[in-house]
């Protein structure tokens, strides 16, 4: 596939004491056309930017340099760490947030993603939601993102195949879902939400046994202690 389209933005500085990206974070960009959301993302009055954004059609910009840190994820954690800019890679797939995303799309984006995983050396649990850093704030890329799909390709996680048929009591899933990675500071109904729009968008009701037993299988495998202050 042909290299990304450079289209610089002004909205970037220089990542924070000297941290090299081990994360990415996917959006969908809330707008009706890739033009509009180029055009806010490069403005300076607006104060965000991407590293790329990918249109419907597979069509890539590159707006930021790799080792600079743009301004997409905003306030937030993962897995107890902070200023989530200076610490990840930000992907802005364009999609309103009510619809399937295009198959030319996916596939671009699969392949975008092969080549910064590669190129930094970040793992499958590196590839996080916006809603995952942001609960409260954020809810894209969405339902209707695939993640399975990326799963599958090796370029996310997803809890094991039988974990589901398991037993686990329901009052354990926010203490596992935080154990994954959600930020500490989040009550949980809103991790609950976060959770289940990238692992369960068809569920609802309170948390059940199956949250608890796919976030508890997350938790295990891929889970890190963070129960310090996010820095």
């Amino acid at each position: 596939m042909t290299a990304p389209e450079w289209l610089a933005s002004p909205n970037f500085t220089e990542r924070r004491d000297g941290y090299d990206p081990g994360l990415i974070v996917l959006h969908h960009t809330a707008m009706e056309s890739a033009e509009a959301a180029l055009a806010r993302l490069r403005d300076p009055d607006a104060g965000v930017s991407a590293h790329y954004v990918i249109g419907e059609t597979g069509r890539t910009w590159q707006l930021v340099s790799e080792d600079m840190r743009a301004w997409h994820a905003g306030a937030g954690e993962w897995r107890g760490r902070g200023d989530v800019n200076s610490r990840s890679i930000g992907i802005e797939l364009v999609n309103s947030g009510r619809h399937p995303f295009a198959w030319p799309q996916m596939l671009r984006l699969e392949v975008l993603m092969q080549d910064i995983m590669t190129r930094w050396r970040i793992p499958p649990e590196g590839v996080i939601a916006h809603s995952d850093m942001a609960p409260v704030r954020k809810s894209d890329p969405g339902e209707r993102f695939d993640w399975r799909a990326l799963a599958l390709r090796g370029l996310s996680v997803w809890p094991g195949p039988e974990v589901s048929r398991r037993i686990a009591d329901p009052a354990g899933f926010a203490d596992s879902a935080r154990a994954f990675g959600y930020p500490c500071d989040v009550d949980a109904e809103a991790l609950l939400m976060a959770f289940r729009l990238r692992f369960r968008p068809w569920a609802s009701g309170p948390a059940d046994a199956v949250d608890a037993a796919l976030a508890d299988d997350l938790a295990r495998r891929f889970g890190v202690d963070h129960t310090g202050p996010a820095t």
